[in-house]
């Protein structure tokens, strides 16, 4: 009977051992706290360790084990999942940043930033050091207006133009460009930048801050890189008007110690005045030419000119304030050469177009706000020091007295047709030695210089009608110019060239084919209008203008010594 109770008290032990015999509970052999720290699946793992090996119960924990598995990595997956929700909700509800600019340090640890266009003293945040701040760099401001970040400069922002160079790194920006008058401060970029007036720079978005040099913008350079070598003896024809230039713009800058002596002021500019053709261009570049010379000779000093030539309607514009804002920009450049040493000439050809007389009534006309934009600077507080300005037209009494007052345009030189002996000493400088003469240049000269003057019939051309009734008769020789003579002189060189292709023996130009340029030249009448406008007329001679009832070309009388009639 003993034998047979033996395997009946070890079959548990076969099918699972007993408490006693697997050990202690876990809370007996791990402290609480441990077991807090470990896993489902590393309880599992001891659980299972202490079940003796090929036990029945270690399948169903390696089942449960697997499920226990897949039930974490699908936690953990959920937990990432709402880790990520949890930011991005937190990113959406944070309040938006705020960009500003920085303009300079108030305090230690306070800086003076503009936002949308309002300043504020605000807290820098000790991670972001100010000395790594530049004035005008965009700086990123948190909910409470801290300083929390550098986002160094922007590379945008609206473009504007100097007008004036103020102390304590600040400028001065135009009115066309910002709307009204403005005053900013230069950046950091800009602190030894070298500004002067009609430079463009950009600004930051709020516009407080010039951030960059972009160039000289809209203004338009009309100066002449290089003025022609004309001394005053190639000039022919006008000893008067040479003569009354020299004593108006030389004199003044050879002789100042007299000048300032008698205190006798500099004439600001003159105008030149006569018939189209006749030279009043020429004179102006040559008096900048003659001054450069005349200064280098007497002093030693080599100033360079600045000739700046412009046509009237060049500077006219469909916008408002454009006209002006050009005029401006002229006597700005002007006075910048000049304040560089250099002798600075501003030529305002055709004047009368720009610079007309202003008409009363309700029309807008630019004449009212171009005249005295020019008046303005010929009298503004910067002075025109060593600026010379030049006036040419050939209707001086189109031009607003305002213009021509003592004062503004000191002198007004006639620039006459020139007579006999000019048109002689003119058709001499054209016909140079350099050019293949059949005769020496004085006797071609005097040659076509005597036919274009000669007072006969064939040399009629114009009739003009005085109010008193009496009648005069105008000659070639009476419109002569120094245009009609070069042209005269360039069609007889093509006769000779046209000449010398068929022969070419005869290579050199002659006193006929002179006289024959000078026939067509008149006949073509290519420098005289095609009308019988007494208007068109009156502006090629001297007459005055209330006393002539009519003025028109000599057309019959041409037309039966033709032989048509």
């Amino acid at each position: 009977m003993g034998e047979a109770k033996k395997p009946q008290s070890n079959q548990p032990h076969a099918q699972g051992a007993s408490p006693a015999a697997e050990g202690p509970a876990l809370t007996e052999a791990i402290s609480g706290d441990d077991l807090d720290r470990l896993s489902a699946l590393q309880l599992l793992d001891v659980i299972a360790s202490k079940l003796p090996p090929r036990h029945s119960s270690l399948l169903d924990l390696a089942y449960l084990r697997d499920r226990v598995a897949a039930m974490e990595e699908m936690n953990d997956q959920a937990r990432t999942a709402l880790e990520r929700y949890e930011v991005a909700l937190e990113k959406l509800r944070s309040p938006a940043f705020r960009v500003g600019t920085f303009l300079g340090v108030v305090e230690p640890d306070r800086a003076h930033v503009c936002i949308g266009g309002s300043d504020y003293v605000s807290k820098v945040d000790p991670k972001v050091p100010l000395s790594v701040l530049h004035v005008g760099e965009r700086v990123l401001c948190n909910e409470a207006f801290v300083v929390v970040q550098g986002l160094g400069f922007d590379t945008n922002g609206p473009v504007v133009q100097i007008d004036q160079v103020l102390p304590d790194n600040r400028l001065r920006l135009g009115s066309e460009t910002s709307g009204s008058p403005t005053v900013v401060i230069r950046s950091s970029l800009l602190g030894k930048e070298k500004l002067k007036p009609g430079l463009e720079v950009r600004l930051d978005l709020n516009q407080r801050v010039a951030l960059e040099v972009l160039g000289t913008g809209r203004r338009i350079d009309r100066a002449l890189e290089r003025v022609s070598e004309l001394p005053w003896s190639s000039i022919g024809g006008q000893n008067e008007a040479v003569q009354a230039i020299r004593d108006t713009i030389e004199l003044p800058l050879l002789h100042k110690d007299l000048f300032k002596r008698f205190d006798h002021s500099v004439p600001k500019g003159f105008l030149l005045h006569g018939p189209p053709g006749c030279g009043k261009t020429l004179l102006g570049k040559a008096t900048a030419f003659n001054l450069r010379q005349q200064i280098r000779s007497a002093t030693g000093i080599d100033h360079t000119e600045f000739f700046v030539h412009i046509k009237g309607p060049e500077i006219l514009n469909m916008w408002v304030g454009e006209s002006e804002r050009q005029v401006r920009d002229l006597f700005a450049q002007c006075r910048e050469r000049a304040a560089e040493g250099q002798l600075a000439f501003l030529f305002i050809d055709e004047a009368e177009s720009i610079l007309g007389v202003r008409r009363g009534g309700r029309a807008h006309s630019i004449l009212s706000t171009l005249v005295p934009m020019f008046c303005t600077e010929m009298d503004g507080i910067e002075p025109l020091a060593n600026v010379v300005v030049i006036l040419a037209s050939n209707r001086a009494d189109l031009i607003d007295p305002a213009i021509l007052r003592p004062g503004r345009i000191d002198r007004k030189i006639r620039v006459r047709r020139p007579d006999a002996d000019g048109a002689r000493s003119i058709y001499e400088i054209y016909l140079h030695d350099e050019l293949p003469l059949a005769e020496p240049a004085a006797d071609l000269a005097n040659a076509v210089a005597t036919a274009h003057f000669a007072r006969v019939p064939e040399n009629e051309f114009l009739e003009a009608t005085y109010r008193s009734g009496r009648r005069d008769v105008l000659y070639r020789g009476d419109l002569a110019s120094g245009a009609i003579i070069a042209a005269v002189v360039e069609r007889a060189k093509g006769l000779a060239i046209k000449r010398a292709i068929a022969d070419s023996s005869a290579g050199h130009l002659t006193r006929d084919d002179l006289l024959a340029a000078l026939r067509l030249e008149h006949a073509e009448n290519d420098l005289f209008p095609s009308t019988d406008l007494t208007e068109d007329w009156l502006k090629l001679t001297d007459f005055d203008p209330e006393n002539v009832v009519k003025l028109g070309p000599i057309r019959p009388r041409r037309v039966e010594r033709s032989g048509v009639v």
